[in-house]
C-alpha cells in the first residue's frame, strides 16, 4: 500500500487512519508518497498491441508444427487463493512422487539420456490490460489502461537441488518472490487470479519458501519421508509472519498404481506483535492413484491441533489437499484442485482465517499452436480470532473465470488474450469489489 493516501478513496484513508490508532507497533505509515505502479496509455497503445497479436497469429501459419505447449502467464499456478502466499505445490503429483526410489526424478534429459543436473527457465512477459476497478475498490471505482513488463526467473527466483544417497534421496528448493502492488496484478500470476484480498490494497509483500524433503527407503514397498518447510511472510506496512514446520510420513506402495501414507506434522508459527505466536499439528493420510493412463488422483487430508500461546483455547480444524488430472482426448487437459489450510492476516490484528479453495482449468489444443483455455475458481476465507475478546467477524466468498486463448508463434514466444472477471462478496463491504480485466499479452521464454 503507498505510504501517501492523497487521491486514496476516502474509506482507504479512514480505515488505516483506524488502524494507525489500533496498532501503532506495526501498521504505520511514512508521509512520503510512493510511485505508482501503473503506468497510463492511451486506447492507441491498446489497438497497436491487438495489431501485433493478429500479426503474430497469421504469421504463425507460416511456421512448421510445435509440439511444446505455450506457457501462458495466467496459467502459472493450479491453484487461486485470496491470501498472498504462494500456493501448496502443484497437484496432483505424479504416483512416483511418493516412491523413494524415483521421487523427484521426473525432470528433462539431456541427448545422451542423463538427467540435467541444471534446469533454468527465463520468462519475459509484456502485457496490456483495460481494467474496470483498478483499485479493487468497493465505494470508488476507476478504469484505466495500463502496460506491464514482467521479466521472471522462475516465479522470481527458484533454486532447486537433489543428492541420492543409496537408500536416501534429498530435495531442496528456495523460491523468493519480491512483490508490489500484490493484490492486484503481480509476476506470479499476471492476470490477478492469485489476488491478496486479505489485504486487499497495493502493498508491498516479499515471500522467501524454503522446502526440504528426505525419502528413505525401508523395503521394496515400504519407505519414509520426512519434510521440512519454512516460510516467511514479510510485509513492510503491515503484519509479518514466519512459519516453520517439519512432518514425517510412513507410505506404502500397495500396488503399482496406488500409493498410501499416514503420518503427521508439527510447526510454529511467529507473528509480529501484539499478534500471539502459536503453534500447531497435524495427522493426515495420504493417496496416490494413477486411475488410468488418462486419469491420475492426489489426495492428502486431516486434521489440525492450534495453540496460541494461552490467548485463547485450542483450535481444531479440517486441512486437506486434492486434485486431479484428467486427459480425456489428445491436445486436452482438464485440472481441478481443492484445497484448504490455516492463515495469518497481514491486516487485521489478531486473527487468522481458514482458506478453501477449489479451482478447475481446461485447455485444448487446436491445429499445434493454438490453446484456448478456460479457468474458473472459488475461495472462502473465514476469519478467526486468535486472542480470547476479538470478534472476527469477516468471511469472503470470491469467485473467478477467464477464458483465454493463446498462439505458439515460436518455440519460445507466444501470444494470447484474455478476459477475466473476478469478484469478491464479503461480510464487510469496504472488501467487496467486482473488476473486469481484457487484455492482450505476448511472451518469451527461453
Amino acid at each position: 500500500m503507498g505510504e501517501s493516501y492523497v487521491g486514496a478513496p476516502i474509506a482507504v484513508r479512514l480505515l488505516v487512519e483506524q488502524l494507525r490508532s489500533y496498532r501503532p507497533m506495526r501498521s504505520q505509515f511514512s508521509a512520503r508518497a510512493r510511485a505508482g505502479i501503473l503506468t497510463r496509455w492511451c486506447g492507441m497503445g491498446l489497438a497497436l498491441q491487438m495489431g501485433i497479436f493478429i500479426v503474430c497469429a497469421f504469421a504463425a501459419r507460416a511456421q512448421d508444427p510445435i509440439t511444446e505447449e505455450p506457457l501462458p502467464s495466467s496459467a502459472d499456478y493450479t491453484v487461486a487463493q485470496t491470501d498472498p502466499g504462494p500456493p501448496p505445490p502443484s497437484l496432483p503429483y505424479p504416483v512416483d512422487t511418493y516412491n523413494s526410489k524415483s521421487a523427484a526424478t521426473a525432470g528433462e534429459s539431456d541427448s545422451s539420456g542423463e538427467p540435467r543436473r541444471f534446469h533454468y527457465n527465463l520468462r519475459l512477459t509484456v502485457r496490456g490490460v483495460y481494467d474496470d476497478n483498478i483499485f479493487i475498490s468497493h465505494v470508488i471505482r476507476g478504469s484505466d489502461y495500463y502496460f506491464a513488463i514482467e521479466p521472471m526467473i522462475k516465479h522470481l527466483i527458484r533454486l532447486e537441488g537433489q543428492y541420492r544417497f543409496s537408500r536416501l534421496t534429498l530435495n531442496l528448493s528456495q523460491d523468493v518472490a519480491i512483490l508490489d502492488g500484490a493484490n492486484l496484478n503481480s509476476t506470479l500470476d499476471t492476470t490477478g487470479l492469485q489476488a491478496n484480498l486479505d489485504v486487499s490494497a497495493r502493498t508491498r509483500l516479499n515471500l522467501y519458501t524454503t522446502r526440504l524433503r528426505a525419502n528413505y527407503e525401508l523395503s521394496g514397498k515400504l519407505f519414509l519421508t520426512g519434510e521440512f518447510d519454512a516460510s516467511i511472510y514479510d510485509y513492510p506496512d503491515f503484519i509479518s509472519s514466519e512459519i516453520f514446520s517439519g512432518g514425517l510420513y510412513i507410505n506404502y506402495n500397495w500396488t503399482p498404481k496406488v500409493v498410501v501414507g499416514i503420518g503427521g506434522t508439527a510447526g510454529y508459527d511467529l507473528v509480529d506483535d501484539p499478534n500471539p505466536d502459536q503453534t500447531f499439528e497435524q495427522a493426515n493420510v495420504r493417496i496416490n492413484y494413477q486411475m488410468t493412463g488418462k486419469l491420475s488422483l492426489t489426495a492428502s487430508g486431516g486434521v489440525e491441533f492450534r495453540q496460541f500461546e494461552g490467548h485463547r483455547g485450542e483450535r481444531i480444524s479440517p486441512v486437506f489437499e486434492a486434485g486431479a488430472v484428467y486427459h480425456p482426448f489428445d491436445g486436452t487437459t482438464v485440472t481441478l484442485t481443492a484445497s484448504r489450510r490455516m492463515l495469518n492476516s497481514g491486516f487485521f490484528p489478531d486473527q487468522d482465517f481458514a482458506a478453501t479453495s477449489v479451482t478447475l482449468r481446461i485447455q485444448q489444443r487446436l491445429l499445434q499452436r493454438i490453446y484456448l483455455g478456460l479457468a474458473a475458481g472459488y475461495e472462502n476465507a473465514d476469519y478467526f480470532s486468535t486472542v480470547n475478546g476479538v470478534s472476527a467477524t469477516r468471511d469472503d466468498d470470491y469467485y473467478f473465470v477467464e477464458p483465454s486463448v493463446d498462439v505458439l508463434i515460436t518455440r519460445f514466444w507466444s501470444a494470447g488474450v484474455y478476459y477475466l472477471h473476478r469478484e469478491d462478496i464479503s461480510s464487510f463491504d469496504f472488501f467487496s469489489f467486482y473488476d473486469n480485466q481484457v487484455g492482450v499479452r505476448t511472451t518469451i521464454r527461453f
